[in-house]
């Protein structure tokens, strides 16, 4: 946004703005002790409340400063009768909103705010309803308090003696033997058929191994076919998040060459979040979450390396590393920066990289 509409939406008397200032003493009266701001126009015949704007210095994301600023926000609003805030939310900040408990189902009627704020050509119109008796500004605790409470009442109603959940072992008998005439192929299944059998009642009913047999095998088959659904949804899922962030708009597409010259005589192996989805959509290239993570700091380093301490992209790569230890399981983090083999799994992705995009991905911080 233009500075002279921000200056014009902040000085406008109509409108509220609170801004998150740094505790640091070193930086004060200086631009950086300004972490962000939050400006909204009350409108106290209707009970709501447009947000303008919410902006976070680039280099304190990722800090929580966001959920910080718009908790303030709807404190102070409640304070003066507001129960809604209504804004239009562009593509980037849909996911922003959506943390801070907006949605796109607004409950207001039309009536109430049409005519008021202003519309916007490709935003997404996003609600949120603001609880009187919250303290928005107590929600860790609030919610710490909340789990304590739940724990305490599982415990008070679970069974003290921990023998009382204890049952006798299923009898050890010799299933194949009894099972006349059946047989079982593959020794996985063959034991989780006997494993089966040994439950009181199954044998009764009529089952018999090659019944068990047949029925896990179309299982496994089906459970594998599942995983890979499930991993594939998982990352495409990860993908999305990070596309969301604020500081990842120049790592979405892959850098232009034609603008860039220089880009690939730094960076021999370029990769964007564009080409990962490619990959995650086409099948089998990513096989875990450790060879997606891996590709991700990939994509930071590249942008490091290629622009350097200082500028504002090294920035947004540094927060895109911030953030990925924030999404991705501690398993995936630690074991990707410790041990040969996940040195060994980059090498792996990374030489087979160009052979699949012909060089055509980038880090997007060659922009």
């Amino acid at each position: 946004m233009p500075k002279e509409y921000i200056a014009r939406l902040v000085f406008d008397r109509k409108h509220i703005s609170l801004a998150l200032l740094s505790s640091d003493e070193s930086k004060k009266n200086t631009d950086e002790e300004i972490i962000g701001g939050i400006c909204y126009r009350p409108y106290p015949d209707m009970r709501f409340g447009e947000i303008a704007f919410c902006a976070v210095s680039a280099s304190q994301q990722v800090k929580g400063y966001g959920s910080k600023l718009m908790n303030l926000a709807k404190m102070h609003a409640a304070q003066n009768g507001v129960e809604y805030f209504i804004t239009y939310a562009d593509n980037y900040a849909i996911g922003y909103f959506k943390k801070q408990g907006f949605t796109k189902s607004v409950q207001m009627h039309k009536s109430r705010y049409q005519g008021l704020i202003k519309d916007y050509d490709g935003g997404t119109i996003m609600e949120c309803y603001i609880h009187p008796s919250i303290d928005y500004t107590r929600i860790p605790s609030l919610l710490a308090a909340q789990k304590q409470f739940v724990l305490e009442r599982i415990r008070a109603t679970s069974k003290s003696d921990k023998e009382e959940n204890c049952y006798p072992p299923l009898p050890s008998s010799d299933f194949a033997a009894r099972m006349e005439g059946s047989t079982a192929r593959g020794g996985t299944t063959k034991a989780a058929a006997e494993r089966a059998l040994s439950i009181p009642g199954v044998i009764e009913a009529g089952w018999t191994m090659s019944d068990l047999h047949a029925l896990l095998h179309r299982s496994n088959t089906k459970d594998s076919d599942r995983k890979k659904s499930q991993l594939k949804s998982d990352l495409l899922n990860i993908v999305a998040k990070v596309s969301d962030q604020q500081f990842a708009w120049c790592f979405r597409d892959p850098v232009n060459i034609d603008e860039v010259h220089d880009y690939l005589d730094v960076i021999s192996d370029p990769i964007d979040l564009r080409t990962m989805e490619k990959r995650i959509r086409k099948g089998d290239w990513y096989k875990n979450l450790n060879m997606l993570y891996l590709d991700m700091m990939k994509m930071a380093n590249n942008c490091k390396v290629y622009n350097g301490e200082g500028s504002a992209y090294y920035d947004y790569a540094v927060s895109l590393e911030k953030y990925l230890g924030t999404i991705f399981p501690k398993r995936v983090v630690s074991g990707a920066t410790s041990g040969s083999s996940a040195a060994a799994m980059a090498s792996s992705v990374s030489s087979s990289t160009i052979a699949e995009d012909g060089g055509g991905g980038g880090s997007g911080g060659g922009k």
